[in-house]
């Protein structure tokens, strides 16, 4: 088809003219036919989202992708454009993607008239049939719409009453095009008063100029849920002529989770082959987002983005690449004392309440990674809370022991794998409790560390961190022997 290069031959073709509703409705109908996969890389929405969106598109209406931030609202009506066809015929030149066959404006109509089936056409990839617009407070109705273009008009030599000095907005440029608003409820009321028209009627008003443009645009409107801020919302009229509204959400389970992060995150060739990273760890990681959008001290109407998980496990194998060239070893594997350097991925994505503000943002992502390290804990080992109840053997007696006779770990954030190991291979009792709870050999240490940062979080034994060292051993012991070390740190 891209070999048509005037009108005569595009009639000649058998080309038919379809609306762009029409278009994405068929492309999917056949894509479900084949079984083919639609929103490639989406991953958790496959019974609940994407089910909602494909009924849109089947009952072909504009819709709102509705919910929190990080639930890839934009990047699903990005993935859209996939719905169309490769390539769409327009008069060349136009301004507003006029098809060849069904014209809308001025200069298509009347070049037409004058060229006939020699009018020239022009080929737009589906790619280039996407436009995106970031709902701002300063977002004008010009912006959207248009106005006159007094260059224009002295340009052509032409009056203002000539329609034809109008300098059209992103909406009817959109003709034929998928058309997003990206967080609608900050758009002015005024500015959204002005899209009722064109969703509904395709009237739109110029400064005066009343134009009967039959626009064919699918509509995607994403926004948070209306109370995530007092910024704005969208306005009743407006939702009610959005046909569907498309509620998002978050991973539900962790092995989602991981996925997402798995696939999203960036990392280079040489950190993948490099750094490992321990399946107990990228639970561990996934684990934090999950504690934030449950704790008391994160405003759950703001919610904690995928990117929290992103970031962090890149900053997670930073971390660990970073330890590896300090000590001058040629592969490493990330240990639970890494998620120190994860901290700043975490402070930045979690916004708080009032209580949280006063704990501070680094003492909350401590507590939120605590949480997350009890709850895995909790998933290979016994709760030592229901041992000292006497329901169960205490299988942490003989570390328990060896940490009341005064003993202490020392793990430096930096140390090298030898000094790790050698530290942590101390405790006794230690690598026998991982052992009994069927734990490999190539994962021992990672869960022997686990052990020491789980008991901590329940009180079994003291945890604190002081100049870029974490230092586990029992207070009392400590206070027994009049140990004047001061280690009043916070730690994780």
């Amino acid at each position: 088809m891209k070999k048509v290069k005037t009108l005569g031959e595009l009639k000649a073709s058998g080309y038919t003219p379809r609306s762009i509703k029409e278009e994405l409705r068929q492309n999917l109908i056949q894509k479900l036919k084949k079984k083919q996969t639609v929103f490639e890389g989406i991953l958790g929405f496959d019974d609940t989202v994407l089910p909602d969106i494909e009924r849109a598109v089947l009952s072909r209406h504009n819709m709102v992708l509705l919910g929190l931030r990080g639930q890839a609202k934009t990047r699903i009506a990005r993935m859209l454009v996939q719905l169309l066809d490769e390539y769409m015929p327009i008069v060349a030149g136009s301004e507003l993607n006029d098809d060849p066959l069904a014209p809308i404006s001025r200069y298509a109509v009347d070049l037409i008239a004058e060229k006939g089936d020699d009018t020239p056409i022009d080929w737009v990839h589906r790619n280039d049939r996407y436009v995106e617009k970031l709902a701002t407070p300063d977002v004008s109705i010009a912006d959207l719409v248009g106005d006159v273009d007094p260059i224009k008009a002295a340009t052509l030599k032409l009056p203002y009453s000539d329609e034809r000095v109008i300098h059209f907005g992103l909406v009817p440029r959109s003709h034929r095009s998928i058309f997003v608003i990206n967080e609608l409820p900050d758009l002015q009321a005024r500015i959204q008063v002005a899209l009722f028209n064109i969703l509904q009627e395709g009237d739109m008003q110029i400064r005066g100029f009343k134009l009967r443009l039959p626009l064919e645009i699918q509509f995607v409107f994403t926004a948070n849920p209306e109370d995530y801020t007092n910024r704005g919302s969208i306005i009743t009229p407006l939702k009610d002529r959005i046909e569907s509204q498309i509620l998002t959400h978050y991973p539900r389970t962790i092995d989602v989770a991981q996925r997402i992060t798995q696939q999203e995150a960036d990392l280079t060739p040489e950190q993948l082959k490099l750094v490992e990273v321990p399946e107990v760890l990228k639970i561990l990681l996934e684990q934090i987002s999950f504690s934030a959008r449950e704790s008391e001290l994160v405003d759950e109407k703001s919610g904690v983005s995928a990117r929290l998980s992103i970031s962090g496990y890149e900053n997670l194998v930073s971390t660990a690449e970073r330890r590896m060239l300090i000590n001058g070893e040629k592969k490493t594997t990330a240990r639970v004392t890494d998620f120190w350097g994860v901290i700043p991925a975490i402070t930045g994505k979690v916004e708080l309440v009032y209580e949280g503000e006063q704990e501070g943002p680094y003492a909350v992502a401590l507590h939120l990674i605590g949480e997350a390290m009890k709850e895995v804990f909790l998933t290979y080992f016994p709760n030592p809370d229901k041992l000292r109840k006497g329901q169960e053997r205490d299988p942490y007696g003989i570390i328990k022991a060896w940490f009341a006779g005064g003993h202490s770990v020392d793990l430096l954030n930096d140390c090298s794998e030898q000094e790790y190991r050698k530290e942590l291979e101390k405790v006794a009792g230690l690598r026998r409790l991982v052992e009994a709870y069927g734990i490999s050999k190539e994962d021992q240490f990672i869960f022997m560390e686990l052990v020491l940062h789980g008991l901590a979080e329940f009180n079994v034994i003291n945890k604190n961190f002081v100049n870029a060292t974490l230092s586990f051993n029992d207070s009392l012991a400590g206070m027994l022997r009049d140990d004047d070390d001061d280690f009043d740190g916070d730690g994780f």
